[in-house]
């Protein structure tokens, strides 16, 4: 996400980390071309205007001008200025009331209302322990209050029993009035939408507020649409009490305009970001990280998070306990494998690890290469007792396993020697101490990057692997992991 604008803004400060003293002139220089990265960033031009006005305010002071690091200086206020635009602090969904809480959700037909509706419940079901009711209010569309239905199914969260022929507004209060009888303490509103704002669509949202009197009303709105996203935040927000904003589909954004200008454009903040197709893909959306991606700082905590979400506590405190043995077969390594592709690849990993960035271009090429799902079809042609005990694979096998995976046998070979090596990691990390102490070398206890941390995937001879990120058992692509992806 936001690829375009913060490779944009990492060549702006390129230039600058490189000077040693600044000028007005220098200063005034690098925002001008801050304003023509955010406007070609599709990002609202008086928003752009009033972000390069402050910025430009605070980095032509004394104190920047006169300091031993200017360039960083002017990152620092870019950086916060980055911040105060996307709504400065997260903003919590406000449903701690007397039950139950409403939440209408209201936006465009084809804005992905209705998925972000269900994965809102999921996330509301599932980290705040909710009980949770969803109504499609939707009867202007065929069948949508059924997919809503299904997707309530598949997040195992209930709605409301459909009655043909009802009316929104009575739908919306059957729902309420269903929710207190039954002690539910949320219930989610899935608005109808519309191709465009107009008076019918606005009026029904009137009436539903006016029946339910709503604790959120959130905009959704799809981040890809760029400056239309904006005039269609800018419709809703002149009729309807908007209290925040819900981006979907921001993993695919790589301009960021809408993200940008939704704060200033509505008054409200973004309180969520779609980040995938699944119901699980709906995180918070954090202003300071957010800003650390655009910049390049990375954004560890929330690479810690996904990583406490997505790896298998159980499979991890296997893995730990085998490792410090020294032990670890080809099944190990297959539960790594499988580790990084839940939090989203190398590409997603190299956007939250700081000075990561320049490498991210090489990570997407490795994982372009299918490297990943090469390996996981050679494991997967394995016997359990061939994946137990690699060194039962002969030339035979090699074949065989070859021509069950679409691979060639010189890639099950590549395979066979990345485990060797990382075996041998492991036993070399045994007479070491074990990984306890080698966490305390890290100053952790062990976390993401464990015994050996990512690899130089460029070829370039990088730093060798990242020190732990903390919590959890040792998370690292294994030593060798560069040679499979390199042609």
């Amino acid at each position: 996400m936001f690829d375009n604008l913060s490779d944009r803004l990492s060549g702006v400060f390129d230039k600058l980390r490189g000077r040693g003293a600044l000028s007005e002139t220098d200063v005034r220089s690098a925002m001008r071309e801050v304003r023509v990265a955010l406007l070609e960033a599709d990002v609202a031009l008086p928003v752009a205007r009033d972000f390069v006005d402050k910025a430009t305010e605070k980095a032509i002071g004394q104190e920047v001008l006169r300091s031993v690091t200017p360039g960083q200086m002017v990152v620092k206020i870019v950086h916060d200025q980055l911040v105060e635009t996307l709504g400065a602090d997260t903003s919590e969904l406000r449903v701690d009331v007397n039950p139950p809480a409403v939440v209408m959700m209201v936006g465009l037909q084809g804005s992905g209302k209705t998925t972000t509706t269900a994965k809102l419940a999921k996330r509301l079901t599932e980290k705040q322990r909710k009980k949770v009711l969803m109504a499609s209010l939707d009867v202007a569309r065929p069948a949508a209050q059924e997919q809503l239905a299904v997707l309530g199914r598949q997040a195992s969260v209930d709605t409301l029993p459909i009655i043909a022929g009802q009316q929104p507004v009575d739908i919306a209060r059957r729902a309420v009035q269903a929710a207190r009888l039954q002690a539910y303490d949320v219930v989610l509103l899935d608005t109808a939408g519309r191709l465009h704002v107009d008076e019918q669509l606005m009026g029904e949202m009137k009436a539903v507020a006016a029946a339910t009197s709503p604790t959120e009303t959130l905009l959704v709105v799809d981040s890809l649409t760029g400056q239309d996203a904006v005039n269609v935040a800018k419709g809703f927000a002149a009729d309807v009490d908007l209290t925040g904003v819900v981006l979907t589909r921001l993993d695919g954004d790589a301009r960021g305009g809408a993200a940008l200008s939704m704060r200033a454009v509505t008054g409200q903040p973004i309180k969520f970001a779609g980040v995938g197709e699944g119901l699980e893909a709906l995180e918070a959306f954090h202003p300071e990280r957010i800003a650390g991606r655009i910049l390049g700082m990375g954004d560890v905590v929330s690479l810690v998070e996904r990583a406490a979400e997505t790896i298998q506590v159980e499979d991890a405190e296997k893995l730990a306990a085998k490792m410090a043995k020294g032990k670890f077969d080809l099944d190990d390594l297959r539960t790594q494998i499988a580790q990084m592709q839940r939090m989203g690849g190398l590409g997603a990993l190299a956007n939250m690890l700081p000075g990561m960035k320049g490498m991210k271009g090489a990570m997407e090429k490795a994982q372009d290469t299918k490297a990943l799902v090469h390996l996981e079809a050679m494991m997967s042609s394995m016997t359990a007792r061939e994946r137990a005990r690699p060194e039962l694979i002969n030339a035979k096998r090699k074949i065989r396993i070859a021509k069950g995976s679409g691979t060639t046998v010189q890639e099950v070979n590549k395979l066979l020697k990345m485990h060797q090596e990382m075996s041998t990691a492991m036993k070399r990390l045994k007479k070491m101490g074990g990984l306890g102490k080698l966490a305390a070398m890290f100053g952790g206890g062990g976390g993401l990057g464990g015994a050996g941390g990512l690899p130089d995937l460029t070829g370039a001879g990088g730093a060798g692997g990242l020190p732990g990120l903390g919590g959890g058992a040792p998370f690292n692509l294994p030593p060798g992991f560069d040679k499979f992806t390199k042609k």
